[in-house]
């Protein structure tokens, strides 16, 4: 007896040893970043993968990497792995040994997957697989990161000379245009950097992050706070940097670069594109300022203050102050606040951006004409040169290297200069307003009257945008044919000629926005070399942008369409006068924008991933370009909203026009041909073997594949019984017999189910439900609706001398009180006859729905079928017999969940000829109503323990007995046989167990 308790304890022992074990286990996780991931060609790509949950931390685990490409997606590509160095497929093998592919550890439990410079055709699935070097497997070993490939459309140029040199203290500024066609939703930011001659890093000046916040750079924080260093973006992709003063530490090479931002789906940005602009290398001569502490006196004069057109004016500008013989100085005409001209100390002019053109047609003349004189001479003059004027002179010191420093300003007193219409016969004609739109050309024409010689144009512009604007030159035509372009339209398509004698035009091609404003047209009359009269005429200019008059439209033909039939898209695009990029592209839900394909201006196509199903071609109208996507054999996944989008190439920047209507193309299945028939009624005798069978009648195709689920209903309530899915993988319903269900396929094609031995608890109605798999165009598989049809079967019991009490019953009980049951079996009793008994209880929620709380077969094997529901109320049941025709039903220590419905079913059993079982009747007792609460009366006299009293103190009594003489017996045999004993002829071979499996 005490080597059986050790055993027992032993026993015991390693199961809580177990138990404990499994429930220290934590489930393996892997995680990796949640796609789609927006990725450009040639960009790096990084996937981290992590997994948790295995019992070593500590040890390194191994990682696989694979693909599924778009064009493909069932198929896996093995492109790399940790621990097995020939895992890559041929097409990234080459790739993993040049290290352009590479996964590589962080930590025991984390991995870092880079491709150096993406391709194309890398788009797909990226799936990250963890091995499991442990014996059992439970979680998540593997996890899917979609990446998407798409074109690098970010622009960055520079218009800035290559070369400027400036001196110290000079205001610098220099313009920079960024932009970028991606269809997807990004954000663009600008850093403007510095690389100093004796750095090898460049360092950042000023920086515009994605978020449009301003950042000045290491070293140059106070000069922003000052005010002296500002980035500004002028209009969408124009970024201009400004240095109020520059210092010696500037010198060097400036540049800017930008960055293109994506948010990816856990909303972190990342970088897609950098690019940087050309360089322009800033010289920055030294100077030092001294003070100037003589007096110095400025005087401006002119013989004639009153002027007709065409005359002369003469300005003289007097200096005086000590010492004046051994000095230097410079000195500058102003009219109004605008510089027209200066002369620097060594005597070379410096002419305003207005008065450029007039001096190289010989109207202005500046020069010293002694120690303490200067002289401006304007002629001809116009009516738009009067106004006052003075002069200004700065005193310089020239230094030992020979660089001058100019010191503090004098200015003159002011002139007043009237100029009148002369009398000449020359008159101009222009219109007053033109408008044009942008990207078109722009005509000017300019008509002449009263010519007697020879005549030169200038056109000019000036800008409306603000109030200081003043004309600067577009182009000139000499009185010799000469055409000359203005410094701002240097690198511009424009051009001025003279189609007749009285006739001069102006054309301007690619027009933008910033080019509206007021032109003038300015006419010289010459003779010999002297200009004798000069005339302008203006006219205003407004510039349409694109935006106002380019139209973008979607339509389709046929975008309802069923699976395998063809879909037409057209996108109309009315009134670009410039080449456009177009963009096809879908969105598949409410998250992701795909690319399709883009149309460049020059005609080049770039697909994007796997677009085999698409088509593009182009259809030009006078008025409109028609852009064609063709959809050939559509299925399931070209269903989306699609639109098309449009740009241009402005100014060295992508302009984004507006995108089309969104215009949704619906995929819809083929309708249902599917036919099933089975026998709508069966009746049958109880334990017999049944075959209910249901039939394709009409099958639309020979390649379908089908899904077929068996599903029984009684009582108004389904019970999948067993399914077969398109795979022919069979899976059974739970609290399915297996030893008693099947199911097979059968030519036509038909589908069989067979129940072996049938009991009275199998009648109801059978549903036989198929759903049709189709293959579509792309190969993969879809279904259709599912078709259904029923069989309703009747199971006939023989004549049965059985009965239970069919009275429904009512209990109250208090939370913790003991409740019996008790099932009543009438009829007559035979030998021969068994009873299977099984106790049945529905709660209050559907997992506890006619569920069988405990069973005793008629073999006498007590059971307890597993329910999780249910299972803390079968650990405290306790099931007698307390007579032949008497069940009886304990509950120990009553919860409050424990309310519901009990129910005692009875089946007959009886020994056939060859020994085999049948079942020769079933009867089902009355509902017992129990409730179960906190307080309140209670009832629990259910007629069970006035009868079993006195039973029981028999079998206390009983029992005892037995087991005295049981231990009276061993002690006997072990002091016979020493310490071997033999086994015990009372000792169950297959013990009852009364507890459910998992109840301690």
């Amino acid at each position: 007896m005490k080597c059986s308790l050790q055993s027992v304890w032993r026993t015991y022992l390693f199961i809580c040893l177990g138990l404990l074990w499994h429930s220290g286990e934590a489930t393996v996780l892997t995680v990796a970043q949640t796609g789609p991931l927006y990725r450009v060609v040639g960009s790096s790509l990084f996937i981290s993968c992590n997994v948790s949950g295995f019992s070593s931390v500590s040890a390194e685990k191994q990682f696989e990497f694979r693909v599924q490409k778009p064009s493909n997606p069932s198929m896996d590509i093995n492109i790399i792995s940790t621990s097995d160095p020939y895992f890559g497929y041929a097409m990234y093998s080459p790739r993993v040994r040049s290290k352009e592919v590479t996964l590589k550890h962080v930590s025991p439990n984390s991995v870092l997957f880079e491709i150096q410079s993406l391709q194309k055709n890398d788009e797909g699935v990226f799936e990250c697989t963890v091995i499991n070097s442990e014996a059992n497997y439970d979680g998540t070993y593997s996890v899917k990161t979609a990446v998407k490939v798409i074109d690098n459309s970010l622009s960055v140029s520079s218009p800035n000379p290559a070369s400027l040199s400036y001196n110290e203290g000079d205001a610098l500024t220099l313009t920079c245009q960024a932009s970028s066609n991606t269809v997807q939703h990004t954000h663009l930011s600008l850093t403007w950097y510095l690389r100093r001659d004796d750095e090898d890093e460049a360092r950042p000046i000023i920086s515009l992050d994605r978020d449009f916040t301003l950042s000045p750079g290491q070293g140059f924080e106070q000069r922003y706070q000052d005010g002296l260093i500002m980035l500004d973006k002028v209009g969408e992709a124009t970024y201009r940097l400004k240095m109020t003063r520059v210092e010696l530490s500037d010198q060097g090479l400036i540049y800017c670069q930008a960055d293109e931002w994506i948010q990816d789906p856990d909303r972190s940005w990342y970088s897609i594109a950098q690019k940087d602009a050309e360089n322009t290398n800033l010289r920055v001569k030294a100077k030092e300022r001294v003070p100037d502490t003589a007096s110095l006196m400025v005087r401006i004069s002119s013989q004639q203050t009153t002027l007709q057109e065409g005359q002369e004016l003469s300005l003289s500008c007097n200096i005086d102050t000590q010492n004046l013989e051994e000095r230097f100085f410079s000195v500058a005409w102003l009219r109004g606040s605008v510089e027209l001209v200066r002369i620097g100390p060594t005597g070379v002019l410096s002419l305003g951006s207005q008065y450029s053109g007039r001096e190289k047609q010989g109207e202005l003349r500046a020069a010293r004409i002694g120690n303490s004189d200067y002289r401006l001479i304007l002629q001809p003059v116009r009516t738009e040169d009067q106004g006052e004027y003075i002069c200004r002179a700065w005193p310089q010191e020239r230094g030992q290297d020979g660089a001058f420093t100019q010191g503090a300003a004098q200015d003159s007193s002011a002139q007043l200069v009237s100029i009148s219409v002369a009398g000449s016969g020359l008159t101009l004609e222009m219109q007053s307003t033109a408008s044009v739109n942008e990207g078109d050309i722009l005509k000017l024409t300019c008509k002449v009257h009263g010519v007697k010689d020879q005549l030169s144009v200038t056109w000019q512009h000036k800008s409306t945008s603000t109030s200081t604007a003043i004309f600067t030159d577009v182009v000139g035509l000499s009185q010799e044919g000469v055409m000359e372009k203005g410094g701002e339209f240097t690198n511009r398509k424009v051009k001025a000629m003279r189609p007749a004698t009285d006739t001069f035009t102006l054309e301007l091609d690619e027009v933008k926005p910033t080019d509206a404003g007021v032109y003038q047209c300015a006419v010289s009359e010459w003779k010999v070399n002297s200009k004798t009269s000069s005339r302008s005429q203006a006219a205003t200019v407004t510039v349409a942008p694109i935006e106002s008059f380019v139209k973008v439209n979607l339509i389709g033909r046929n975008n309802v369409v069923t699976v395998g039939e063809n879909v037409e898209l057209m996108c109309r695009v009315r009134g670009s006068p410039l080449p456009i990029t177009l963009i096809w592209s879908v969105r598949r839900d409410a998250s992701t924008l795909d690319n399709i394909l883009t149309l460049y201006s020059n005609g080049a196509i770039s697909w994007s991933g796997d677009q085999h199903s698409y088509q593009m071609k182009v259809e030009s109208k006078p008025n409109d370009v028609i852009y064609y996507l063709l959809i050939n054999g559509a299925s399931h996944r070209e269903a989306g909203n699609y639109q098309c989008s449009v740009s241009v190439f402005l100014e060295n920047a992508y302009k984004k026009l507006s995108s089309s209507n969104q215009l949704a193309v619906k995929v819809q299945n083929p309708v249902r041909k599917l036919v099933l028939t089975s026998i709508p009624a069966l009746k049958r005798n109880i334990s017999t073997d049944i075959d209910i069978q249901c039939s394709v009648t009409k099958a639309p195709s020979a390649s379908s594949r089908y899904a077929v689920t068996w599903i029984h209903q009684q009582n108004s309530e389904n019970r999948t019984i067993v399914s077969s899915d398109q795979d022919s993988i069979v899976t059974f319903g739970p609290q399915v017999d297996r030893q008693r269900m099947s199911m097979r396929r059968t030519k036509g094609p038909s589908f069989e189910l067979t129940i072996w031995q049938a009991q009275i608890l199998d009648s109801g109605s059978y549903i036989c439900k198929v759903v049709e798999w189709l293959q579509d165009p792309r190969g993969r598989w879809y279904q259709l609706l599912p078709v259904s049809a029923t069989t309703k079967l009747t199971l006939i019991e023989p004549d049965k001398d059985l009965r239970l009490n069919k009275k429904e019953q009512q209990v109250i009980v208090r939370k913790g009180d003991e409740v019996e049951f008790k099932c009543n079996i009438s009829g007559a009793f035979s030998p021969s006859f068994f009873y299977k008994v099984a106790w049945l209880y529905t709660g209050r929620d559907s997992a506890r729905a006619n569920a069988t709380l405990v069973e005793l077969d008629h073999t006498g094997l007590l059971r307890y079928p597993k329910n999780q529901a249910i299972q803390g109320l079968q650990g405290r049941l306790h099931l007698s017999r307390p007579t032949k025709s008497s069940v009886c039903l304990r509950i120990q220590r009553a919860h409050e969940g424990d309310s519901g419905t009990y129910q005692c079913h009875v089946v007959q059993y009886q020994l056939d000829r060859e020994s085999r079982w049948q079942q020769t009747a079933s009867d089902r007792a009355g509902s017992i109503m129990l409730s179960v609460n906190v307080t309140g009366i209670v009832d629990t006299d259910t007629g069970c323990k006035s009868y079993i009293w006195m039973g029981t103190v028999i079998a206390v009594l009983i029992c005892s007995l037995l087991v005295i003489f049981i231990l009276m017996l061993k002690k006997r045999f072990c002091k016979a046989s020493g310490t071997k004993a033999s086994q015990s002829l009372w000792t169950e071979q297959y013990p009852l167990n009364t507890k459910p499996d998992g109840v301690p």
